[in-house]
Parts: C-alpha cells; structure tokens; sequence
C-alpha cells in the first residue's frame, strides 16, 4: 500500500524468511526499496542453525544496529566473540569488523544501517503532536 505519508507492505512471516527468495536470496530481505526508506536501510534476516555469515565485514559510511528477535548465537567484533540472544542489541560503528554466527537454533534479527553521525535530532525533540485523532482514541 502507498499513500501519500507512507508506504507499507507484509513479508509475511518471519518464520518463512528461509523458504522466500526476496532481493538478495533466501534469508535475508532488504525493505529500503520495496518501502521507500530514505535515511537508513533495514534487513530482515534469519541464519539457519550452526550457520554464519559467510564473511568478516565493516562499512565505509553506516553504523549498524542489530536488534536479535528469536534465537541465539555469537557475535563477532574486531577480534572479540560474544553471545547473543533474544532482546540483544548491538550497535556496531562503520570500522568495526563484524560477522555473527546462529547457535543451536534459527537466528532472527533486524538490521539497521545509517550513516554515522547523521542523526540531527531524537524522537523526543523531532516528534509533535497534533490535533488528529485515531478511530481508537
């Protein structure tokens, strides 16, 4: 769906990320395109069991934030192994060399990219409210 204020759209389940080829093979679903971000990227991911990322990687511009929503694992960070499990959060700075690896089960997680330092102002002093009401209100 697209309105004018926003765009919205279902991936479905996130239990089905690993049967759904989205734009980047199974597993992983990058939404900035299909909902029109414009100041961050955002992927949707799951690692099977007792599987990584298949490689060590940092950001020329975006720090990340990772966000575990079911499972555990290991995270990675300039030489350092940690654990990870449901309500982890992990922001990570552009340099950081980082990859996580799923523990005994399916690993869910969100990421969030944006550029580093670009943040101008936080929900609290950006937000407004206004006279508008919703039908449960």
């Amino acid at each position: 769906m697209e309105k004018k204020n926003f765009q919205a759209v279902n991936m479905g389940d996130f239990k089905d990320l690993l049967e759904k080829d989205f734009n980047v093979g199974k597993g992983k679903y990058f939404i900035g395109q299909d909902i029109g971000l414009t100041g961050c990227e955002v992927s949707i991911n799951c690692l099977p069991a007792e599987q990584s990322v298949p490689f060590v990687h940092a950001h020329k511009k975006n720090e990340e934030l990772y966000m575990i929503t079911s499972g555990s694992g290991t995270f990675f960070i300039d030489g350092e192994e940690f654990p990870v499990q449901e309500g982890s959060l992990i922001r990570v700075s552009p340099n950081g060399q980082r990859a996580l690896k799923a523990g005994e089960q399916d690993l869910y997680f969100i990421c969030i990219q944006a550029q580093a330092n670009s943040l101008e102002q936080a929900t609290l002093k950006d937000g407004i409210i206004v006279e508008t009401k919703a039908s449960w209100m």
